[in-house]
């Protein structure tokens, strides 16, 4: 293949950083039959970023962007048409400046770094994002950015105040070049459809020397039915330092036999102290106990989290090899009105069924409420309660008939669940890719078909995320299945 003069010396340093290249960690992308990618082009500085974008526009390439392999849909991997995956590993810098409480994230980065690196220098900062510290920045930040600060502090996105963006062009940008619109479409509306993002600047956050986090169990023997329905009632409405999320799922008990129980897993930005009295006024159902509570820094909490025992190092953070995933399939749902008790029975029931699922339940409210629906391309704020995310992997069961009955019940699970959650759209979160929803497949950038998924992803956002789209990248050359399209 031939590249152009002026940046093919930019894209041999690029192809000879190379690293071996596995697919989303999951074996659902493995099959011969699957595309694979012309090249993979590891960047290491952003000459290799432009002069793949200008490389690959000449050679009528597509590029699909990685920066930390979790596309549930493993759309940063896979295209029907010839391609290249440009891999934003090696762009991994974490600034960090109390002084000012900021700091500079580049893409590759992982949420376990920059946790780190904040607490290196600092036990009173914290950032607002997810609880999976081998998560990359940024296809994380481009799509929301949520975890157990947000009830406080609102998602990543309301947190970043400046990004880098490489466009179609091949241009580098920052907020002031690329002016207020893009900045905007950048952080929620998925960076993947308007340019590759280096970098972005965070606004670090306030959190106590010590934070309290807790995870008590309950099962069906044990009346849990009636606890997660209370729980709809009053986690949405807790006081903002407080995030508690319930976690259903499906186990074996004490007879051996496969039982449905609820984790229900707190952090509270305080002392346990303050937070039992809290509990036992607005949650007594969960009967949460002080031997139930550990009082850790906010760098342990984040270990705690990711379900390491108390007392793990924290350097545990920086591990970028992850475990393998196994055959799965994740959908999502905003819900806007508790969810009667005859339901939950059936979802227990439909959960047994399945065998390996699990679904999270993380309430909103709080700062979620306060923040405008159109303040971010990000909708999901103020009428919802909270979101859930319903998982279902198989570990041990291969081939089509297993991976087709898996996904079955799952689609049939969410169908059922269908009157009781947001509607006109059905809303879903974008960071769990979900190609069930609507997808332009082929190769394919039809408008009508976008804003069926679109308007689920963004609601009323969609038409302006099209506006940015048609200005920033007219020719539609950074797209996949749910990408934005141009007018």
């Amino acid at each position: 293949m031939a590249f152009s003069n002026a940046f093919q010396n930019s894209f041999i340093l690029a192809a000879q950083s190379l690293k071996p290249f596995t697919p989303l960690k999951t074996p659902l992308f493995d099959p011969p039959t699957t595309p694979k990618p012309l090249a993979i082009v590891a960047a290491k500085h952003e000459s290799h970023v432009q002069a793949t974008i200008v490389c690959a526009k000449q050679h009528g390439l597509q590029i699909r962007i990685r920066s930390g392999g979790h596309d549930y849909e493993g759309l940063s991997y896979v295209s029907p048409v010839p391609f290249v995956v440009l891999d934003m590993f090696h762009f991994q810098s974490v600034d960090v400046n109390v002084k000012d409480e900021s700091a500079w994230v580049e893409s590759g980065a992982t949420l376990g770094k920059i946790y780190y690196k904040i607490a290196e220098k600092t036990k009173v900062h914290g950032f607002p994002a997810g609880v999976c510290p081998t998560v990359g920045a940024g296809g994380h930040f481009s799509g929301g950015g949520y975890g157990n600060l947000m009830r406080k502090y609102g998602l990543s996105i309301d947190n970043i105040v400046d990004a880098i963006l490489v466009d179609a062009n091949g241009r580098i940008l920052d907020k002031k070049s690329m002016g207020e619109d893009i900045f905007w479409a950048l952080r929620g509306g998925g960076g993947a459809s308007f340019g590759v993002i280096l970098s972005w600047k965070l606004k670090l956050v306030r959190v106590p020397e010590k934070v309290t986090v807790f995870n008590v169990t309950r099962t069906l023997e044990q009346g849990v039915t009636d606890v997660l329905y209370k729980w709809q009632f009053v986690a949405p409405v807790l006081p903002k330092d407080l995030f508690l999320r319930a976690r259903p799922e499906i186990e074996n008990n004490t007879e051996g036999k496969k039982t449905a129980e609820v984790s229900f897993i707190g952090h509270f930005l305080g002392q346990t102290d303050k937070l039992l009295p809290l509990m036992s006024e607005r949650f007594p159902e969960l009967g949460l106990r002080r031997k139930d509570c550990h009082e850790v820094s906010w760098i342990e909490s984040v270990v705690f989290w990711d379900e390491f025992p108390l007392g793990t190092p924290t350097t545990i953070l920086l591990n970028q090899t992850s475990t393998p995933i196994p055959f799965f399939k994740a959908k999502s749902d905003y819900v806007k009105k508790p969810i009667p008790k005859k339901v939950i029975e059936y979802m227990f029931k439909a959960m047994l069924e399945i065998g390996n699922i699990w679904t999270e339940w993380n309430p909103l409210g709080g700062r979620m409420s306060e923040i405008s629906a159109s303040a971010t391309p990000y909708p999901h704020r103020a009428g919802n309660l909270y979101m859930i995310q319903y998982y279902t992997s198989w570990y041990q069961d291969e081939g089509i008939e297993a991976t087709n009955r898996y996904i079955h019940l799952t689609r049939k699970l969410y169908e059922k669940m269908a009157p009781f959650v947001s509607r006109n759209p059905r809303e879903a979160f974008q960071n769990y890719r979900d190609l069930d929803i609507g997808a332009n497949l082929y190769n394919q950038s039809n408008l009508q078909t976008a804003r069926v998924y679109g308007s689920k992803y963004f609601k009323g956002n969609f038409e302006r995320l099209v506006r940015v789209k048609t200005v920033v990248d007219p020719h539609n050359f950074f797209k996949h299945e749910q990408s934005i399209p141009p007018i």
